[in-house]
């Protein structure tokens, strides 16, 4: 599995292989998630992934799946979209994927074991600096704006040194904006210098996504 993602070259692979037969409305399957280096011990938006295909290609027909990872039980849910009381099959094939995973509690940073955070990321002005509590220990990095957010420039050789799965930078939304924080995730340790979106961190920080 880790040399077909490492071929791939994405942030992440899932595997997938079916665990038992659909049973009590749910659909039960194991999961791994594999970056191009290493195995990475939870993935959100890969579970996503492979939720939505296996729903959306009709191999699982019932609305709940069980997935079986290292970090535990992960559950998915169909939830069907319609906007009209004798929805068409095209508004019946319209769905999202409601994900229920663990809320992965935080504390604040032991600063003598970790390293000098702005320095680490070129300057920002750092508000707060907490770290999961978990397998995958990582940092969150607290910034006063969307726009420190956007232009932090982090060294990637020190960001290798940090505790952890890596650092993720985090601040409030512009204003108008229909969401309550942008974050930025990076990850050199596991082969990716920044992750597009990093799902176990919006879990350390309390967010509830759909998609």
């Amino acid at each position: 599995m880790q040399a077909v993602a490492a071929e791939f070259n994405t942030p992440i692979t899932a595997f997938l292989a079916r665990s038992g037969p659909t049973g009590a409305g749910a659909a039960e399957f194991r999961i791994r998630w594999f970056t191009p280096v290493r195995e990475s011990e939870l993935c959100g938006h890969g579970t996503l992934a492979a939720a939505h295909y296996l729903i959306a290609s009709g191999l699982v027909e019932c609305d709940a799946i069980e997935f079986m990872a290292k970090s535990g039980r992960l559950t998915a849910k169909k939830v069907t979209l319609s906007d009209d009381a004798s929805p068409s099959a095209e508004h019946c094939s319209k769905f999202m994927v409601e994900l229920d995973f663990p809320v992965i509690p935080v504390a604040k940073c032991n600063s003598a074991e970790t390293l000098p955070i702005p320095d680490t990321l070129n300057g920002a002005s750092v508000m707060n600096e907490l770290q999961t509590i978990s397998a995958f220990s990582d940092l969150i990095v607290e910034v006063s704006s969307c726009a420190e957010v956007d232009n932090v420039c982090p060294n990637i050789a020190e960001l290798v040194q940090c505790p952890g799965r890596g650092v993720a930078v985090t601040g409030p939304a512009r204003e108008g904006s229909s969401y309550d924080f942008v974050t930025r995730f990076f990850s050199p340790k596991y082969g990716i210098n920044e992750v597009i979106w990093h799902q176990e961190i919006n879990l350390a920080e309390g967010c509830v996504c759909h998609s």
